[in-house]
């Protein structure tokens, strides 16, 4: 039986248990910006547990673009740190599979490619804080018309660890300029979701060519009495996982990430049971 399909629209005002069991079913496989408003997101990276404990420590020590929000077991698909029935094998609405150094596979489901030496490592993702500006009436560009965040590689060099290291990639969202310092000190109190912005302005200051032409997601219009504010992106890991040629990874695809049952203002990121 195929599955119904349903959109972005229609997820809007579900939970997150809800849209994971639809991206789950496959009737979802679109982004996840704006969606379980209020509840964590995550970018994923899944690597063999004999590469996890360097990796790890590449994310400490670059904790603006890999902020750590919870660690799966060796082989274990669940996190019941971040949800109750969360499967990482069907629970993200594209993955990205990469083989010694190459992207292999953009697909719904890691099932068939996952094995027990394999560990999850959720990090924190800036459409978290997204739902905090909005409330504040700062206008987020990207979720007014329906598009992925614009992403982009910079030239901020990252703390190395064993065979991981590289470049910061960020995201960009246009901001009215009497609204950046408010943007900056909202975004500052969610730390495991990127925190304050790591730049403000010209694109060049940073190493970025040109903001219409964004190496992931979608060019979003900034308007006038606008200006470009970057904050550092989850994507990040994925281009470093892809530079240190690990036989596997597997990472999410830019843009459509886990939704976790933690609050996104929730003190720590370990799941209260009740």
């Amino acid at each position: 039986m195929v599955p119904r399909s349903v959109s972005h629209s229609d997820l809007v005002a579900c939970s997150a248990s809800e849209v994971r069991s639809a991206i789950r079913s496959g009737s979802y496989k679109g982004h996840t910006a704006g969606l379980a408003v209020g509840e964590l997101q995550c970018n994923l990276a899944i690597l063999p547990e004999k590469y996890a404990l360097d990796f790890l420590r590449f994310c400490q020590r670059n904790p603006k673009p890999c902020p750590i929000v919870g660690v799966g077991d060796s082989g274990d698909p669940t996190l019941p740190t971040l949800g109750h029935d969360i499967d990482i094998r069907t629970d993200v609405s594209k993955y990205r599979v990469f083989r010694n150094g190459t992207l292999s596979d953009e697909v719904t489901d890691i099932s068939d490619v996952w094995t027990d030496d394999l560990v999850t490592v959720a990090l924190g993702c800036s459409f978290t804080f997204e739902n905090a500006l909005l409330r504040t009436g700062i206008p987020v560009r990207h979720v007014e018309k329906g598009l992925n965040v614009p992403m982009f590689r910079s030239n901020i060099d990252l703390v190395p660890a064993g065979r991981f290291g590289g470049h910061m990639v960020v995201t960009m969202r246009p901001i009215p300029q009497a609204q950046v310092d408010q943007a900056r000190e909202i975004s500052r109190r969610f730390p495991q979701a990127h925190g304050a912005p790591i730049a403000v302005g010209d694109p060049a200051q940073i190493g970025i060519p040109d903001l219409a032409c964004p190496d992931w997601g979608d060019a979003v219009e900034i308007k006038a009495g606008e200006v470009p504010v970057y904050w550092a992106c989850g994507v990040t890991p994925q281009n470093v996982l892809l530079d240190a040629g690990l036989p596997i990874c597997i990472t999410h695809s830019p843009g459509h990430m886990l939704i976790a049952d933690v609050a996104e203002d929730a003190e720590t990121t370990i799941l209260t049971r009740n």
